[in-house]
């Protein structure tokens, strides 16, 4: 039997990436999945994967009528809903607040928070009534980003301190019905797209990712004390615990999924290396 028997989880930003992992890891532990992506393509092809525990439904999470519009294939399609992960969302390329056009910053800002922010609003909001009913649970993905400096740029920095934010308090908030809990993923070398086309103009998320940037899974491999780059399936395994009946005790927790990321030191990313 799997931790997840029974249950049925929506996820957003499925098509790609954690998401997807999350998708295929909830269905290997017995869950019903609602993949949610902007790219329908990918959330078809991913739920067609899945099949019969996936079905796809192409959403923008910065509408609060797409996410009840999931939350109602969850319950068309299964029944009910049990989980709700608010995952999709877009980078800004590590660029600081000097390096940001005066003509791009508000557009950079609107975009990322759109995203990042008030999807997992809109999300939560959708789900809400759903998982009061199944007396279920939400998890986020949050990102070091959410607690260190450096892991991104200004704007995606602020957006995951939000996302932090927004989990304690609707955990505080849902409590004892709703559980609400996060994963914070360290660098992981994933399709995570940019708001930002680096070096260009504002423009399309989709054709700059971090798998665009030479070098950036040594760079994170000596950053952290695991030495290791951390997988989507790393995380996903996180969420399906937190989603699972194990973690019942648990509210307002934020994993760190992050190869130690926070307990690198000041001055070395590993302080074991003469262990």
């Amino acid at each position: 039997m799997g931790r997840l028997d029974g249950k049925v989880a929506l996820i957003t930003g499925a098509g790609s990436g954690i998401g997807k992992a999350m998708a295929e890891r909830f269905v290997q532990e017995g869950a019903k999945v609602v993949v949610a992506d902007i790219n329908g393509e990918k959330a078809e092809a991913v739920a067609r994967a899945l099949a019969p525990h996936a079905v796809a439904l192409q959403v923008d999470v910065s509408k609060l009528e797409d996410n009840k519009r999931a939350v109602a294939k969850a319950v068309e399609a299964f029944g009910k809903l049990d989980v709700f992960v608010g995952n999709a969302g877009v980078f800004d390329g590590f660029l600081s607040l000097p390096q940001i056009a005066e003509d791009k910053l508000e557009a950079l800002f609107d975009r990322l928070f759109a995203i990042n922010v008030k999807g997992y609003l809109f999300g939560a909001k959708a789900a809400l009534p759903e998982l009061l009913k199944t007396q279920g649970n939400m998890i986020f993905t949050a990102s070091t980003a959410g607690f260190y400096t450096n892991q991104g740029g200004i704007v995606y920095t602020m957006s995951k301190h939000a996302v932090v934010g927004l989990i304690r308090e609707l955990a505080y908030e849902l409590a004892p019905k709703v559980r609400v809990n996060g994963v914070a993923p360290g660098g992981t070398f994933t399709d995570l797209r940019n708001a930002v086309a680096l070096g260009q103009e504002f423009g399309d998320p989709d054709k700059h990712s971090l798998f665009d940037m030479p070098g950036l899974d040594e760079f994170i491999k000596q950053s952290t004390p695991l030495r290791r780059v951390n997988s989507p399936e790393d995380h996903a395994a996180v969420a399906a615990f937190l989603a699972s009946e194990e973690a019942r005790g648990l509210t307002g927790v934020i994993v760190h999924s992050d190869g130690g990321y926070g307990i690198r030191g000041a001055t070395t990313a590993a302080g074991g290396d003469n262990l």
